[in-house]
Parts: C-alpha cells; sequence; structure tokens
C-alpha cells in the first residue's frame, strides 16, 4: 500500500489572459505531439482500439483529428503548466510586443 499523496500547487486562483489562452492550445497540440512521438519511438502505432499487447492505440493521430476528450486532458496539461509559473511568481511575456 502506498503512502504517497499529492499534494499539487492550488493554482485555482490564477486567471489566464486570451494571450495565454491561445498559447495553452499551442501547448496541449505539443504535449500529445511529444507523447504520439514516444508511443512511436517505442513501437506504437495507430489501431481503432487500444491494445497494450498489440502496441496500438487510436489516440495516435494529429491533434485535430483527437477526441475532444482526449484534446481536453492534453488542454489540462498546458493550463496546469501555466498558471503554476504564474503562481509561482514568473512572467509571461510576448517577445513580439
Amino acid at each position: 500500500m502506498s503512502t504517497y499523496k499529492p499534494t499539487p500547487v492550488d493554482t485555482k486562483d490564477v486567471a489566464l489572459s486570451p494571450q495565454l489562452m491561445e498559447l495553452a492550445e499551442k501547448m496541449a497540440e505539443n504535449v500529445h505531439d511529444v507523447w504520439a512521438m514516444a508511443r512511436i519511438n517505442e513501437g506504437w502505432s495507430y489501431g481503432p482500439e487500444r491494445d497494450d499487447r498489440q502496441k496500438t492505440n487510436p489516440c495516435l493521430v494529429p491533434y485535430p483529428q483527437l477526441p475532444e476528450s482526449e484534446k481536453q486532458y492534453d488542454r489540462e496539461t498546458a493550463l496546469t503548466t501555466l498558471r503554476l509559473i504564474i503562481k509561482m511568481g514568473f512572467d509571461i511575456v510576448d517577445k513580439d510586443r
């Protein structure tokens, strides 16, 4: 039995600007691409159903083709990361501004 009790930083009070929301979507797509590249490098390929023995996964498709539920998982990773960066006192600055 594990005694590990995750204690992530509470970032619910951090609001993101529209520009950071756009960045989060780009980050979500990159998160998916990093995951997909790792799976492919491990010998996984696309399949209509996940099969760990055959190493197939229906999510090995470009981000725009993912079901909304899978996109939301990647978005939450990106949003949580951006909120944590801000909560920790860092600023995210658009270099083109």
